[in-house]
């Protein structure tokens, strides 16, 4: 999602995918911007130097099994709560929130539906 909380990109993936797997399929997609913010799921070498040749800074914390654990902007991170908040208002459509639809197309056709109106809203 942007700044605003809007979401920008949608990916449905299976779900036992890590985090930063998934955010490997996104990363061509990804618009240009400053900052990604991402939680301790995304912190891996490797997409922190694909971020890095994008031009996009990463705002991720370490994981606590990381030895060096690399720093990050703690006030910046907390704004991370926009995308906890943008995931809050697509599972308000109860056919999002109760994985109504069975086939994986139906159902990400729900989602688009549910981020174009919290697009505009």
């Amino acid at each position: 999602c942007d700044g605003q909380g809007r979401p920008l990109i949608l990916l449905l993936s299976e779900g036992q995918m890590s985090d930063y797997k998934g955010a490997a399929l996104m990363l061509d997609a990804f618009p240009t911007a400053k900052v990604l913010l991402g939680d301790k799921g995304y912190d891996a070498d490797w997409f922190r130097k694909a971020l890095d040749n994008q031009g996009i800074a990463a705002c991720i914390p370490s994981r606590t099994n990381r030895k060096l654990s690399i720093p990050y902007d703690k006030m910046l991170y907390r704004q991370r709560h926009k995308i906890e908040n943008m995931f809050a208002k697509l599972k308000d459509w109860r056919r999002i929130h109760t994985r109504y639809d069975r086939c994986a197309h139906t159902f990400m056709s729900a989602i688009c539906i549910a981020a174009t109106v919290i697009f505009w809203i």
